[in-house]
């Protein structure tokens, strides 16, 4: 039997320690690429821990690209560099990096707890005795209501509630997506590239070809996406990922075209269309053929990752395959989406976001005055939305490998454009810049201590002066 050794801190909680020790024991090289992982009853019962503990441990970091997982092959390490044991702040902290400028969640102690818990009471005082049985699988019919009316009315989503599903977060979402593909005959989808990593292992772990397409400045590039022959496509049309850029009217137009020529399916990824900062919001791109575009959206940026709540709008076409593909797998507890249905209706949480968009909105223009006045060597693009921007390295600078070896060395967090590629973008990277990029997070610091990470981040960016 597999054992293994972890030291776990549980003052934030037993799930979040055991997260933390398996990710330092990744990053520290305790636990080496294909390692296999003590089967989760087994580790539940060397640490105490429920085993349904286990498995969402396991499930959240075979998201975050750390762990994989094959059926019948049991859980084993990712191939990740091996990096030295983090500094930390203090000998009892469990934070594995000193700054983080990590893309992908928001601030975790931004989250809106008061009027979280007055929704939840509100949920209980009034809740029929059925809220408490199983349910609909396709999600709490007042959600789906609550859902459909909110991104109809924010994103210009055209979405009926029967349309709706919620799932236990994006990756379980797109999990059951590929699955409904594959029940409808498709083969091959392709996804952009550079692009989430855990996007394109979920797809193939479904046992679906996957094929690259290139982004440019006006996002995917449609003629070379006609030559791919695949059957889907899953695209971040609002704000590309990671290079943050915006899919033009005429893209947009093309690749609705190309879906229903080819009588082919696009899957859009909204994933922070809510934060648009120096321009008007852009409708979805599901708005311009609600037949051959399936909308996906998330909890995970506005609110917190930890809900794992997120919800696809689906075309008629693929109603049913999604259905058949789900079964009864997947559910999120009805407690928390009925809260989540109070918590949109009564507008708590378009008030929520409008306060955090200011909040995120005045952390990237520290960020990019800090750079502008200390490191001219990085061109900071795909600013005008979302929780992230990409910093292009300017010839003359540093190259992108130069600066996150360094940065690991210091202990600070930070992606590079390489992590996204998938293809070698040659002597020239996706926006024109030979040196590579970074991708830089502003909404994972807590509000306290942002200010000091772009100080300690300015100090860093000042040694390669």
């Amino acid at each position: 039997m597999t054992e293994l050794a972890l030291s776990i801190d549980g003052s934030r909680g037993r799930r979040a320690g055991l997260e933390d020790a398996l990710r330092n024991a990744i990053r520290s090289g305790q636990l080496r690429s294909g390692a296999a992982l003590p089967p989760s009853r087994q580790l539940a019962a060397d640490f105490g821990f429920a085993r349904t503990t286990v498995v969402a441990v396991y499930e959240q970091l075979v998201a975050e690209g750390y762990l994989i997982a094959r059926q019948g092959s049991g859980t084993t390490v990712a191939a990740l560099p091996v990096r030295s044991a983090p500094h930390r702040v203090s000998t009892i902290s469990t934070k594995p990096w000193l700054l983080d400028f990590l893309p992908g969640e928001p601030d975790h102690s931004s989250f809106p707890r008061r009027s979280w818990l007055r929704a939840s009471r509100s949920v209980l005082a009034s809740a029929p005795d059925d809220l408490f049985a199983y349910g609909d699988t396709r999600g709490l019919p007042v959600l789906c209501e609550a859902l459909a009316e909110y991104v109809g009315r924010t994103r210009a989503v055209a979405a009926d509630s029967a349309q709706v599903c919620v799932f236990g977060g994006m990756v379980s979402a797109f999990g059951f997506v590929a699955e409904a593909l594959l029940r409808m005959g498709v083969q091959c989808v392709a996804v952009e590239d550079p692009s989430l990593p855990p996007l394109r292992r979920v797809l193939e772990h479904a046992g679906l070809g996957v094929v690259s397409v290139p982004v440019d400045k006006d996002g995917m590039d449609v003629d070379h996406l006609r030559r791919t022959g695949a059957g889907a496509v899953f695209v971040t049309p609002s704000h590309q990922y990671p290079l943050g850029v915006t899919m033009t009217a005429a893209r947009r137009s093309a690749l609705v075209e190309w879906a229903r020529s080819a009588s082919t399916w696009v899957v859009e990824d909204d994933y922070d269309g809510e934060f648009r900062y120096d321009r008007q919001p852009l409708g979805s791109l599901q708005g311009l053929d609600p037949s051959r575009v399936l909308y996906a959206g998330t909890a995970s940026k506005s609110l917190a990752a930890g809900l794992r709540i997120a919800w696809l709008v689906v075309p008629p076409g693929l109603t049913d395959a999604v259905k058949q593909a789900r079964g009864r797998r997947g559910g999120v507890s009805n407690l928390e989406q009925a809260t989540l249905a109070e918590f949109i209706t009564s507008r708590k949480l378009e008030r929520h976001v409008r306060e955090m968009r200011v909040v995120y909105r005045r952390r990237r223009d520290a960020l990019i005055e800090m750079l502008d006045q200390e490191a001219p060597w990085i061109d900071p693009t795909g600013i005008s939305a979302g929780l992230h921007f990409t910093g292009l390295l300017r010839d003359g600078g540093p190259t992108e490998a130069q600066v996150i070896e360094r940065a690991g060395a210091h202990s600070i967090a930070l992606f590079g454009l390489a992590d996204h590629l998938r293809a070698a973008p040659g002597s020239e990277g996706p926006l024109g810049s030979q040196h590579g990029a970074l991708v830089v997070g502003y909404s994972r610091s807590s509000a306290h201590s942002f200010s000091g990470s772009v100080e300690r981040l300015r100090a860093f960016v000042r040694t390669f002066a």
